[in-house]
Formats: structure tokens, sequence, C-alpha cells
């Protein structure tokens, strides 16, 4: 059986960091499971891109870093209040996994409670590489694309991301 592990994040947007912990987890790991969280949500401050813009974006940093054979894209949406419902719709949603690797509060305990063992990625440059100081680079027309691998750039200049933020900055 392949050594799978489960790897979670919005990725609003996919950044360098990510791409680190991917390849940090991959230096561990024969395949990795990147779940897309909060897929139903988009063009809020918090989360401007759609589900298939960030599929779109990992994806093509995936190409372009020769890891798509190592690499499945998958998404699983939140369960709001309902946390005891959400590691069971990640059985269901995502391939088999052994583990998971997260630094996030919430999914550790979740994981944990149901006996999944979790592992914890280090922070690259965490001050720097973070979406919502990315997001809001973008917003302040600020230089953000050297936060982001240019597979990303591309697609985010293609949606329009940029000037997606300022739109929906201004609504709020």
């Amino acid at each position: 059986m392949v050594k799978r592990a489960l790897y979670v994040g919005r990725f609003q947007p996919f950044h360098l960091g990510h791409l680190k912990a991917l390849n940090w987890i991959l230096e561990r790991e024969e395949e990795v499971i990147i779940c897309i969280g909060s897929p139903q949500y988009s063009f809020t401050v918090n989360n401007p891109f759609t589900l298939g813009e960030r599929i779109e974006m990992i994806w093509e940093v995936l190409k372009e870093e020769g890891l798509t054979n190592r690499c499945i894209i998958t998404s699983v949406p939140d369960t709001y209040e309902s946390h005891h419902l959400w590691v069971p719709l990640v059985l269901s949603c995502c391939p088999k996994f052994e583990h998971v690797y997260t630094n996030d509060k919430m999914s550790r305990l979740l994981f944990t409670e149901a006996g999944i063992k979790v592992l914890s990625i280090p922070f690259f440059n965490r001050d720097i590489l973070c979406a919502t100081r990315i997001r809001r680079l973008m917003a302040e027309g600020e230089e953000w694309r050297k936060f982001v691998h240019p597979a990303v750039a591309r697609v985010i200049d293609r949606i329009r991301g940029t000037e997606r933020i300022r739109q929906v900055l201004s609504i709020r």
C-alpha cells in the first residue's frame, strides 16, 4: 500500500509557504492528498477564490514542479459548528490516508479524537508567507507576486484576482 498523508488548507491563495510545506511532507511520504477546505466559500474577504480557481492554482504549480504523480487534489466542505461530522466527511471524500499533517488546533483535536495520527508541519517564513498578508498586499496594490509561485500569479492575473479582492473589500 502507498504511504499517503492528508494535507488540509484553504489555500487562499496557494503560496510559497504551502509549497515548502508540501515539499517537506513529500520528503516523508510517497503521496499527499491536498484537501482544500472551505470549498463552498468564495468572493469574500477571507476566501476570495473559488474552489475551481484554487484547484487550478495548485495543479499548475504541481505540473511545473513535477509533482502531479505524487499528489491528489480534493476538497471537503465545512460542517459549520457540527465539528463531530467533519472527520467522517473527510474520510468519505478523500482516498485512504495513514495520517494528517496540520497545524490547525481544531483539525488536530478532531483527527486525534478519531484515532488518526496527526503530525505538525514546520512554519516556513510564516511572518511573510501568510495568505492573509498576501491578500492584504494585493488589496493595497503592494508587491505580492514574490510570495507565490509564478504559476499561481498567472492564474490570479487571468481571473483578475487582485481586482476581485479590492471589489470584495469595497462591498463590506
